[in-house]
């Protein structure tokens, strides 16, 4: 019996072919389509860039000055009572005259206008320069006992609010002539401090040649030396007293165990070895510059 095989009828020819793909887009429509189709820019927003902001206005609003002088007998007589602006033998060093920004701190500028011209109840007139830094600042206005050359704590000023706003730390001390109200530096006594009715009247000049930036955002700028900074480079250069490393660290250790002399002792560090006073101050009235010729 034999085995027949049966052939199956041959697809028809073009179904061998390999299939065939057409581009779906030919190069008439790309261009087409890349004339027609837009995509959003990248664009920036103005409003959304940070703006920097405004500048502090450090418009000079009043002048006042400050006389300093020597007095050379000061310590070896008590004779002058409580007024050091007594010292017959005072040798002058000049005067300094200061721009106070108040449009800024208004406060500030006037409680220390009220200490120039006495309007306040006390002065800093025959008070004491209590401490110089070389190279950085020197502080005047303590608070404390005439006979010792510090300023009478005054009544009669409005209480500044402005140790509080963010705005009144802007200010840098930048340079030498920088005028600040000290609040980190302010070594009134705490019994004067915890007086409901105290007002911090102490100030510092910073003397240059370069900037204080351990001040900065801790005490408020409210002025600025226009006139004089020959006056507070001679003050900068006058000797103080300098203790010992082994007198500063034997007060650390004093202090770190409780001992209330180590504040008392540290009184008289960086003060002056001369006598150098305020021996007269007060307010400058500025007249208004004359008016340009007028033209033809």
């Amino acid at each position: 019996m034999g085995c027949s095989a049966t052939l199956l009828p041959s697809p028809p020819p073009h179904l061998h072919r390999p299939p065939t793909f057409k581009p779906l887009l030919n190069r008439r429509s790309l261009l087409f389509l890349s004339t027609t189709l837009s995509f959003p820019a990248t664009t920036i927003s103005t409003s959304s860039a940070t703006s920097p902001p405004p500048k502090p206005d450090t418009t000079i609003t009043e002048r006042v000055y400050l006389d300093f002088s020597i007095c050379p007998n000061y310590f070896t007589n008590r004779t002058l009572g409580d007024d050091l602006s007594n010292c017959s033998d005072s040798e002058p060093i000049g005067r300094l005259v200061l721009g106070l920004y108040g449009n800024l701190v208004p406060i500030t500028v006037s409680n220390f206008k009220a200490m120039c011209t006495g309007t306040s109840g006390s002065t800093y007139k025959g008070t004491l320069v209590q401490k110089i830094f070389p190279g950085q600042f020197f502080m005047a206005g303590r608070q404390g006992r005439r006979d010792k050359g510090e300023v009478k704590p005054p009544l009669e000023l409005i209480r500044n609010t402005e140790t509080i706003e963010s705005k009144a730390f802007i200010l840098e001390h930048s340079r030498g002539g920088i005028v600040s109200l000290p609040l980190s530096e302010n070594d009134d006594d705490d019994d004067l401090k915890l007086n409901p009715k105290y007002h911090n009247v102490e100030f510092l000049i910073t003397t240059g040649p370069g900037p204080v930036p351990q001040l900065d955002s801790k005490n408020i700028v409210f002025g600025t030396v226009l006139e004089g900074m020959d006056i507070v480079t001679t003050i900068a250069a006058i000797p103080t007293y300098k203790p010992s490393e082994n007198i500063r660290q034997y007060n650390g250790f004093a202090e770190l165990l409780g001992d209330g002399r180590a504040k008392t002792a540290r009184a008289i560090w960086n003060k002056p070895q001369k006598t150098v006073y305020i021996s007269d101050c007060g307010e400058l009235k500025v007249a208004k510059p004359t008016l340009s010729p007028s033209l033809p």
